[in-house]
């Protein structure tokens, strides 16, 4: 299988300068690049095929958290927005589940795909993780499930989604939120925000669809999912190094397992 069976080039020619550019200024001016109708069809057809048999082996895992992700801070009270808790729920598949012939292992490996992801998020080089469970996961979210209001550790995020559920599973995100690098946590913002007091972007994301998006300024959130038409979304998690492995304890949290 070859990256123009798996990705629609015509309408996404992702070797092609000025569209590496043109997506790159739609990142930077949004925080979001989508496009859509990136997977050719029977691809797409294929993968749904393949989220579903493995669909079993999902671990689930649920957590409370703050918005930042960072252990509670008790000096500053249980009821400041900082300690304020939300509810996360998943289920995932790992990297070393993921099918030896996936047409997922195919795109994530391929050298102008990982160009045009450079091009664009500004990096020198993409490097899968060292460990064999973090590279590619396929997550899964059926009825009630749902990824609470946070900001990202990570710079960028490289999602595809596969299978829509009947309602909810909207993906919701408030731009420039905080400034991590500077150290300005915004807690009258993100206060706000959690209280409905900030309106959100919404996103319509089909099936299909390849979204880039840098969420570590952006409070974002997944509503609850509802129906029986449980939601698929594949993330292609790579490193601006190589040699980085998720830690031990984050894989045990995320996978229930770390190897």
């Amino acid at each position: 299988m070859t990256l123009d069976t798996i990705v629609d080039l015509k309408t996404h020619p992702l070797a092609n300068p000025g569209f590496q550019a043109q997506a790159r200024r739609a990142l930077d001016k949004t925080g979001v690049l989508t496009l859509s109708g990136f997977l050719q069809p029977d691809v797409l057809a294929q993968l749904n095929e393949e989220a579903a048999r493995h669909e079993h082996k999902a671990y689930f895992a649920q957590s409370t958290h703050n918005v930042y992700l960072t252990p509670p801070d008790p000096d500053l009270g249980p009821k400041h927005v900082f300690n304020r808790q939300v509810v996360s729920t998943k289920g995932c598949i790992c990297d070393d589940q993921v099918e030896a012939g996936s047409p997922l292992r195919t795109l994530y490996h391929a050298a102008s795909f990982q160009a045009f992801l450079c091009a664009v998020l500004g990096e020198t080089a993409l490097h899968p993780y060292a460990d064999p469970l973090s590279s590619i996961n396929i997550h899964y979210a059926p009825e009630g499930k749902e990824l609470g209001w946070h900001f990202d550790n990570s710079e960028f995020a490289i999602t595809l989604l596969l299978q829509k559920p009947s309602g909810g599973g909207g993906y919701e995100y408030i731009q420039d939120l905080r400034d991590a690098k500077r150290g300005e946590m915004n807690f009258d913002g993100v206060e706000a925000a959690l209280d409905g007091r900030l309106e959100p972007t919404r996103l319509d994301i089909q099936p299909g669809t390849l979204v880039l998006f840098r969420g570590r300024n952006a409070l974002h959130r997944v509503t609850p999912t509802q129906g029986d038409i449980t939601r698929y979304l594949v993330v292609l998690a790579y490193n601006g190094e190589p040699g980085v492995a998720l830690s031990e304890n984050a894989r045990k949290t995320f996978y229930g397992r770390v190897s």
